[in-house]
């Protein structure tokens, strides 16, 4: 193993737990880099205790001074991203270029939190009067995050600079895929100068979130992954009445109409769907395309083959991931689709081993078609056919996913329409990856979000506080009614 074995970390120190041990794979080559415990609840009580024990003293701290912390760790951040950038590669599979980004987003979200002092400052209205109401934002407590494996940097970064700046402790449990990002997250926020306590890491699988889900000292939790899995965890952690936010799947659809930009819209899909290895919940999966759009098809092909495994796109995360997107594409082609570009059986010199497919596009796929429905998360596009922009949005309309949509228009009547006509939280226009930056807050809609509120930005302050409503009268004079 080229890195020793994950460890828990409680309360500032790294442990090791007792407890069974699953290989860490590199994605390129099939290597193994190290080895992740499977942590029981017993860990998952110890890192709650020691973030109770930390959280007087954390969320009594002004919060000016908390974000210094995030200051010197959005630093720290850009100071390593060479180092972060490598580990996220070696553990996930990504492209150089795609890891860096992955790691200046992270310095972007922290510096979202570093303005939350400005935007928590409360509300202040003299009523009547003699008579002042205010409210400010308190945080909940101890609080958990569950990370999946797409973004190991990336999404537990989503939810520790705001809910630490808020005044929060926090348990993170990072996918068991790729949990060595993880410990290199706690060394810089413990380099900046975060107290011991204030965010612990637990890996493990099934058994740990469950334990996270049901802990009576943990009041609020964070989730990313698959529908079925976040589903699952939402119904679990609010059974016991905790607040839960937890985000799905996606099937995002790209309406292409006749009069697109040929060049824009062929880079920009096959950039969304291939980007990441299409590992990630803003990734094209589903072109509709509107009438006649075989120019933009051809020239998306080019582009597609063009690609080179290994170089424009990585692999993706195990054999068991490669085998099934594998199966999405023999089942279309059986149905009758029309593969245009196809990625099956890519080998890269040097990594044989290692999880590849290239970027597939299939064409005359119809909605009722599995491939059509269900999140691939491969580098996959299919396209359906429609005859106007009416029923390509019958078709949007139509999957349970509502995470994001775009469309390619010339049109600002057109786009207009799909933006107020989308069943998703996130819509795009001539964008293939709608993401919000920040201060926008990411979050879907329908069945990619279980849950009220966004994850990042603004929104995402409603999530991590609880507000406290304050009324004073200090003037004796002040009028007797019945609200006294």
């Amino acid at each position: 193993m080229k890195y020793a074995e994950v460890q828990n970390c409680i309360g500032g120190a790294f442990v090791s737990p007792d407890a069974p041990k699953l290989d860490v794979y590199d994605p390129s080559s099939g290597r193994i880099l190290s080895r992740v415990p499977l942590s029981s609840a017993r860990d998952v009580d110890a890192a709650v205790i020691a973030a109770h024990a930390a959280l007087p003293g954390w969320s009594g701290t002004p919060i000016k001074e908390r974000v210094q912390v995030l200051y010197r760790y959005k630093t720290l951040l850009e100071k390593h991203i060479d180092e972060l950038a490598a580990l996220v590669t070696e553990e996930n599979g990504k492209i150089t270029s795609e890891a860096r980004a992955e790691v200046l987003k992270s310095a972007e979200l922290t510096e979202f939190a570093c303005s939350l002092p400005q935007l928590v400052t409360g509300e202040v209205l003299e009523v009547s009067r003699g008579v002042e109401c205010r409210v400010e934002h308190y945080p909940v407590g101890v609080v958990a995050s569950v990370t999946p494996f797409n973004f190991p940097i990336m999404v537990p970064n989503w939810s520790i600079p705001n809910a630490i700046a808020l005044g929060n402790c926090m348990i993170l449990k990072p996918s068991e895929l790729v949990p060595l990002s993880a410990r290199r997250i706690v060394e810089l926020l413990q380099e900046a100068g975060l107290p011991p306590g204030v965010l612990q890491v637990v890996h493990g699988g099934q058994e740990a979130v469950e334990a996270i889900c049901d802990h009576p000292g943990i009041a609020a939790v964070s989730f990313v992954g698959s529908t079925k899995v976040a589903q699952i965890v939402y119904r679990r952690a609010t059974s016991h009445l905790k607040r839960c936010l937890a985000l799905g799947g996606a099937k995002n659809h790209l309406i292409v109409m006749p009069d697109a930009d040929r060049e824009m819209a062929a880079t920009n899909i096959v950039a969304s769907m291939s980007g990441c290895a299409g590992q990630r919940c803003m990734a094209a999966s589903v072109m509709v395309a509107v009438a006649d759009t075989e120019h933009v098809i051809t020239r998306m092909a080019e582009v597609a083959r063009a690609m080179v495994p290994g170089t424009d796109v990585g692999p993706v995360i195990s054999a068991a991931a490669l085998e099934r997107i594998t199966r999405y594409i023999d089942e279309a082609e059986a149905a009758g689709a029309t593969i245009v570009v196809d990625g099956r059986g890519t080998k890269v010199a040097g990594r044989e081993e290692g999880y590849y497919i290239g970027p597939t596009i299939i064409d005359h796929v119809t909605p009722d078609m599995r491939i059509a429905q269900e999140e691939v998360f491969g580098p996959v596009l299919v396209i359906v056919r429609a005859k106007d922009v009416s029923e390509a949005l019958e078709i949007e309309n139509a999957s349970p996913y509502g995470n994001a949509a775009s469309v390619f228009t010339e049109s600002g009547s057109v786009a207009r329409y799909v933006m107020e006509h989308a069943s998703a939280g996130m819509v795009g226009v001539n964008v293939g990856v709608p993401v919000p930056r920040e201060p926008f807050s990411f979050g879907g809609w329908n069945d990619s979000r279980f849950g009220v509120g966004d994850i990042t930005g603004k929104g995402s302050i409603g999530f991590w506080t609880q507000a406290k409503k304050m009324t004073t009268k200090w003037n004796k004079e002040a009028g007797v009614n019945w609200m006294s």
